[in-house]
């Protein structure tokens, strides 16, 4: 039987806690999902010979989607600043320093930008990577059947399609306007009766501008 490895989850103190904090304050199928984000961005980025900080890629990954629980709702942000921003406060709380931080905080608040993140640090890159796997499933012969068997029996993902779409309209919807121009507005206009689209040429041709 041939034995498969997967990429190393960090065993610092930091990771330990991070791992605590987001079990504890997400679903299981948010946290599922933000374990195999790592594994799969991982390996991406040992496939493409990339130098990154796991530690760092853990961190975002497990911290990207907590801007959807409930007491992000209200706020008026997108949830992927809502996340970045407490990825930042508990790295910064960890003494971390502060190019450590950005990279992590730029990871979680574009992963859902496609065409920008892989042309920055490998953090940034390989979060959404690991992202674009785990939902679109971008790249998925890229990883061996054994190696996707190994993680998503550490991790399972029963109903994820339509479940994670859920969680995302459920996330998202009280705060519409946070939709405009990214990928949540399909969801919304999927998942939410009679959500309306911005329109961005709408939007310049009605602007205050007379011309």
């Amino acid at each position: 039987m041939t034995t498969v490895t997967l990429p190393a989850v960090p065993s610092s103190e930091l990771a330990a806690e991070a791992t605590h904090l987001v079990r504890e304050r997400t679903s299981d199928l948010v946290y599922h999902h933000s374990r195999r984000v790592y594994f799969f961005g991982a390996l991406r980025g040992e496939a493409l010979g990339l130098a990154f900080d796991p530690e760092l890629l853990y961190v975002a990954a497990l911290f990207h989607d907590i801007g959807l629980n409930p007491e992000f709702r209200g706020g008026g942000r997108r949830f992927e600043v809502d996340g970045a921003d407490e990825a930042r406060r508990f790295l910064r709380g960890h003494g971390t320093d502060e190019d450590a931080v950005r990279r992590v905080w730029t990871a979680v608040a574009l992963h859902t930008t496609p065409g920008v993140p892989e042309f920055m640090e490998p953090e940034v890159a390989l979060l959404t990577a690991g992202v674009e796997y785990d939902v679109l499933g971008i790249g998925y012969e890229q990883v061996p059947d054994a190696v996707r068997d190994r993680i998503t029996a550490l991790h399972p993902r029963p109903g994820f399609k339509r479940r994670i779409l859920a969680a995302f309209a459920e996330g998202v919807a009280p705060r519409p306007g946070t939709t405009f121009g990214n990928v949540k507005a399909d969801v919304l206009q999927h998942y939410v009766p009679g959500f309306e689209r911005g329109d961005f040429v709408r939007t310049v041709l009605d602007s205050a501008w007379p011309e």
